[in-house]
């Protein structure tokens, strides 16, 4: 299922053109279109939030291969952080606005979660600030579990090749298939940092009832936001459900179209997570995710440069 060989990450330089995409590039799906959507509003601030706080962890790594993981980690996801802003670019385009939705995104990552959440000085003394930096790494850990199996899972689909724009596809398969690629190590560095295994195995719990709850309402509430805002008045009425109808519509879409993930397989991973044995190195084929690597256009493309 996995490749026991370790090996380096690397960034690699992808350029994307959605001047052709499509505002629904899966053909006939605008609920999976904007859900999926909304992760571009999500993630340009919250993956350089993760590159900032695993700067401030690295002279705390006194592995050198798992130094090295963190390394490649952090260039792969300030790539990830450049592509999903160009994509909120092809939003506009099509006239819909991100700013208000990536205005709470920013307050989560910059004020929530940076340095001196809600201006706390107190978390910036010494004894104080390597244990917010260690819990923060952990919330990265948790957040990592979700992009890891929702990687495997898209490097699972085929239906997305088969319904949608390819920019978009091969933007969305290119990051996922790094997520795998890369899915042990924030993992692995939360382990690290842990000084005991009880106190691992108790804070990863504890931090992921904090991002079940925030993953679920993040995605969801970014895909009701472009919605809301659809030339299409049927498709704006999507932005007006409540999060438990979203879900409900989640699984019923998830199951008739496999455009998008059910909401049964976010439980499940959750549920894997619960485990003391559990570890991302199961949670994906490495194998597969280098594979579409290598024929991603994108990717391939970047190679060439």
């Amino acid at each position: 299922m996995n490749s026991p060989v370790r090996h380096q990450l690397k960034a690699r330089r992808v350029q994307f053109d959605f001047d052709n995409t499509p505002l629904h590039w899966l053909k006939d799906d605008p609920f999976s279109t904007h859900v999926i959507n909304g992760i571009h509003l999500l993630l340009p601030a919250g993956e350089l939030w993760f590159c900032r706080v695993y700067n401030q962890a690295l002279p705390l790594v006194s592995d050198d291969q798992l130094r090295a993981d963190v390394e490649g980690f952090i260039r792969q996801e300030a790539v990830h952080s450049r592509a999903h802003s160009k994509a909120q670019l092809y939003l506009e385009r099509h006239g819909l606005s991100v700013d208000e939705y990536v205005q709470r995104v920013e307050w989560l990552f910059g004020t929530f979660l940076g340095e001196a959440p809600f201006g706390l000085t107190f978390l910036q003394r010494k004894a104080i600030q390597k244990q917010w930096l260690v819990l923060r790494v952990g919330l990265i850990a948790a957040i990592e579990h979700f992009t890891g199996v929702l990687g495997q899972w898209a490097m699972d689909n085929d239906t997305w090749e088969q319904n949608g724009d390819p920019a978009m596809v091969d933007l969305f398969k290119w990051h996922l298939a790094e997520e795998v690629e890369h899915r042990t190590v924030a993992f692995d560095l939360f382990e690290h940092l842990c000084k005991s295994q009880l106190g691992f195995y108790v804070s990863r719990q504890a931090l992921m009832a904090i991002v079940f709850p925030l993953f679920i309402y993040f995605i969801s509430e970014g895909g009701r936001s472009l919605a809301r805002q659809d030339p299409d008045p049927q498709v704006r009425k999507l932005g007006r459900t409540l999060i438990p109808q979203l879900l409900v519509q989640l699984e019923q879409t998830g199951k008739q179209t496999r455009n998008v993930p059910t909401f049964t397989f976010l439980v499940n991973a959750t549920l894997r997570w619960l485990s003391p044995r559990f570890h991302p190195i199961h949670e994906g084929d490495t194998e597969q995710a280098l594979a579409y690597l290598a024929r991603s256009p994108a990717a391939k493309a970047a190679a060439m440069h």
